[in-house]
């Protein structure tokens, strides 16, 4: 019976996509990788099916961008900057094709249709997906969170950025923070949480579980948690909102209520969405270069396509930065 790319999968404990990718020359595979699968294959005497391979010779011109939803927690400012910076970076001769994988049915994707993928991942159920585009040997790069596949990888650690501005809130003189957060499945959630727990941990800083809330990352949500915040009657002195969207919301809840940002309240966000900068006062918040990492990601993604040019490293590390605006008052 012939060997097949699954016999060489089991023999090293791999996954078959991985052996699938080395044997067709993809640089999404790492060399020492590629060299025990190629060994493997020659001592299990493997011979590969050309007619199998020949079936995607011709370009389709289209490059895939999949968001984990599109109408459920993307915020507009993230979507809108991911794909102009996708458009801004591809060869002209390329469409894009743009697609939420909360609306795509398992084993539709079609290698025909893509030359290459960039995926924006925001949670872990989407994984499968991930692993069912590497099974199909669609070049690929997942972008906004950590994954473990072997895949080119572009992210920023959330939770440092998060460390970093609510140390900002701490060192101007706040510890009563309420805390607007996102989706309770998203990755961005759950890091940006961990990342003021660790915050407060570091200053001795006691969370009121009565001030923390969830929104969905929309302005609407910021304005109706922040609503439902100020309702509580517990005292708090700033609040923490998970990006910038609903910062805002927040801020049209404390003027309706007579409150003055900073004076009354400050306010921190989160992703250094452009609006803010022009917003009275201007927000202070940690900027995640999403522009940044869509560029790097179309950049690499060209190079598994055309198979040009050296990777020499595939998960790829952007930090973030705190934005200093006027939207935190210091007490002496």
């Amino acid at each position: 019976m012939a060997t097949t790319i699954k016999d060489i999968a089991k023999a090293l404990g791999i996954s078959h996509s991985t052996v699938s990718r080395a044997l067709t020359g993809s640089r999404n595979v790492s060399e020492k990788t590629k060299e025990e699968i190629l060994k493997s294959a020659k001592e299990l005497n493997y011979i590969p099916n050309m007619s199998a391979r020949s079936l995607k010779l011709d370009k389709a011109y289209n490059i895939g961008v999949f968001f984990s939803t599109i109408s459920n927690g993307t915020s507009p400012f993230v979507f809108q900057t991911v794909i102009n910076n996708v458009y801004k970076n591809i060869d002209k001769k390329y469409n894009v094709i743009v697609k939420g994988i909360d609306t795509y049915e398992k084993n539709t994707i079609n290698p025909k249709n893509y030359d290459g993928i960039v995926v924006v991942s925001q949670k872990v159920a989407d994984d499968n997906f991930i692993e069912e585009i590497l099974e199909k040997d669609i070049p690929l790069v997942v972008i906004n969170r950590k994954v473990d596949f072997d895949v080119i990888n572009v992210f920023t650690d959330e939770s440092v950025g998060t460390f970093k501005g609510v140390e900002e809130l701490i060192k101007n003189g706040h510890k009563d923070i309420a805390i607007i957060e996102g989706i309770e499945n998203f990755d961005s959630t759950k890091m940006r949480r961990k990342g003021y727990l660790e915050a407060f941990k570091e200053y001795n800083i006691k969370l009121n579980k009565n001030l923390v809330v969830n929104g969905d990352f929309t302005v609407k949500s910021g304005y109706q948690q922040a609503k439902r915040i100020i309702e509580k009657q517990e005292h708090f002195s700033a609040i923490f909102a998970f990006n910038d969207e609903m910062a805002t919301g927040a801020i049209k809840a404390l003027i309706e209520k007579g409150l003055n940002v900073p004076n009354d309240i400050s306010i921190l966000g989160f992703d250094g969405n452009e609006f803010g900068e022009f917003l009275s006062p201007t927000i202070t918040t940690i900027k995640r270069p999403i522009g940044e990492i869509a560029k790097i990601a179309i950049d690499l993604l060209f190079k598994l396509i055309n198979n040009s040019g050296n990777i020499d490293e595939k998960t790829i590390y952007v930090q973030s930065k705190l934005e200093i605006g006027n939207s935190i008052k210091k007490f002496n």
